[in-house]
C-alpha cells in the first residue's frame, strides 16, 4: 500500500509498505479522506509538537473517514463497506483518569500520528473495533474528517461555559477557529471577534459568523476589542493559534472575572505570560488537550449542516501530492482552509 511518510523537516515521500492484517478486535479500514491538522504542521515544519520531537520516519495524520474492508477475530457490529470515522487516541482503560471518564489526559495514551505509533496518511489501518464510529448518511467523507478537529472544539466548550449573548474573541482562523466560530455562534454567542492575519481566512471567518474581525498586523487586536467593548472586554478569549503572543492577546482582551481556553499549541517549549494582567483581572485560564467524549456529538452536528461545515474543506488532494499539500498550508497559498489527503 502506499504511504505519505515525513522522513525529514519539511520533507515527505511516498513509500509502499505491507497491508496490515487485522488481529483480534480489530478492524482493516480503507482510508478514503484524512485531514491535515495544525499539528501535523508543526510537525512537518518544526520537526515537533510543543515538547515531543519527530522521530524519522514516521506518518501523519489523525483525521480519518474511511470505509471498512475487513474485520479480525472477534469483531461484531461491523462489516466490509460500511462507511466510518475513526477515533486516533489509544487509551489503556484502567488508570485513574479512564476510571473516571477523562479518557483525554489517559497515562498511558498513545496517538496515531506519534513518533511510536503511525498515523492515517495510507491507504489502509487496522484499528481496535472500539475506535470506529459510524458516519452518518448523507455526510461525504471529506466533510466527515472535521469530526476530530470538531470534536476538540466541544471539548474546549466545555470549558469556555458560554452563555447566551456572551461576547468571544477567537484568535486564529484556521480550521480550529473557524470550527470555533461556527459552534458558539450556534451556542448563542453574541457579538463574536476573530483576529487573524491572513486575508483570506479573515473572509472565511466572516463566512463561518464573526461579526468583526481584526488584522493584528494592522492594529493592536486586544486593544481594538476593548475599544470595541467599552473597555469592558470580552467574556470568553479563546487562543486558537497560539502564535506570535495571542495567549496574551487574549489575557488583554478577556475582561475582569473572565475565561481565557487555549486551544493552540505553541511552538515554545516555555510561553512567557502576562501573569499579572491575569492575576489582576482574576481570569480563570484553561488548557484544551484534544477531546473528550466528543466525537459521536460533532458526527451529529455535521450531519445537520454538513454543507456549512463542508465550506471550510477548500482542497483535497490525493496522496502523492503530501507534500505540495504541506507547502500550500505552510504559507497559506491558494486561499487554503481545511486540506484533505485522500489516498
Amino acid at each position: 500500500m502506499r504511504t505519505a511518510e515525513l522522513y525529514a523537516l519539511r520533507s515527505l515521500r511516498l513509500v509502499d509498505a505491507p497491508v496490515p492484517a487485522p488481529g483480534p478486535g480489530q478492524v482493516l479500514v480503507r482510508m478514503k479522506a484524512v485531514g491535515i491538522c495544525g499539528s501535523d504542521l508543526h510537525d512537518f515544519s518544526e520537526g515537533r509538537i510543543g515538547d515531543q520531537e519527530c522521530k524519522y520516519p514516521m506518518v501523519l495524520g489523525h483525521e480519518p473517514a474511511g470505509e471498512v474492508v475487513q474485520t479480525g477475530p472477534g469483531v461484531s457490529g461491523w462489516a466490509p463497506g460500511d462507511r466510518v470515522a475513526v477515533e486516533p487516541a489509544l487509551y489503556c482503560y484502567h488508570c485513574e483518569f479512564c476510571l473516571t471518564g477523562r479518557h483525554n489526559i489517559c497515562a498511558n495514551i498513545r496517538f496515531m500520528s506519534s513518533p511510536e505509533d503511525p498515523g492515517f496518511f495510507r491507504e489502509f489501518v487496522s484499528v481496535p473495533a472500539g475506535n470506529l464510529l459510524p458516519l452518518p448518511e448523507g455526510l461525504g467523507f471529506r466533510e466527515g474528517t472535521l469530526f476530530e478537529p470538531l470534536a476538540v472544539v466541544l471539548h474546549s466548550m466545555k470549558f469556555a461555559a458560554l452563555r447566551p449573548r456572551e461576547t468571544v474573541a477567537v484568535f486564529g482562523a484556521g480550521p480550529i477557529g473557524l470550527l470555533t466560530i461556527l459552534t458558539v455562534k450556534m451556542s448563542g454567542a453574541g457579538r463574536v471577534w476573530a483576529v487573524e492575519p491572513v486575508a483570506e481566512r479573515r473572509q472565511m471567518a466572516r463566512a463561518a459568523g464573526a461579526d468583526a474581525v481584526i488584522d493584528p498586523h494592522a492594529v493592536e487586536a486586544w486593544q481594538e476589542i476593548l475599544r470595541d467593548t467599552g473597555r469592558r472586554g470580552v467574556d470568553v478569549a479563546i487562543d486558537c493559534a497560539a502564535r506570535e503572543d495571542s495567549t496574551n492577546q487574549c489575557i488583554r482582551a478577556a475582561r475582569n472575572g473572565g475565561r481565557v481556553v487555549i486551544t493552540g499549541i505553541p511552538v515554545e517549549i516555555q510561553l512567557p505570560l502576562e501573569f499579572h494582567v491575569a492575576r489582576r483581572k482574576e481570569l480563570v485560564l484553561y488548557n484544551v488537550r484534544r477531546s473528550c467524549h466528543d466525537s459521536e456529538t460533532a458526527l451529529k452536528v455535521l450531519a445537520e449542516a454538513p454543507a456549512r461545515f463542508g465550506a471550510l474543506v477548500t482542497h483535497a488532494l490525493p496522496l502523492e501530492r503530501a507534500q505540495a499539500a504541506f507547502e500550500m498550508l505552510e504559507h497559506y497559498s491558494d486561499g487554503a482552509g481545511k486540506v484533505v489527503l485522500e489516498p
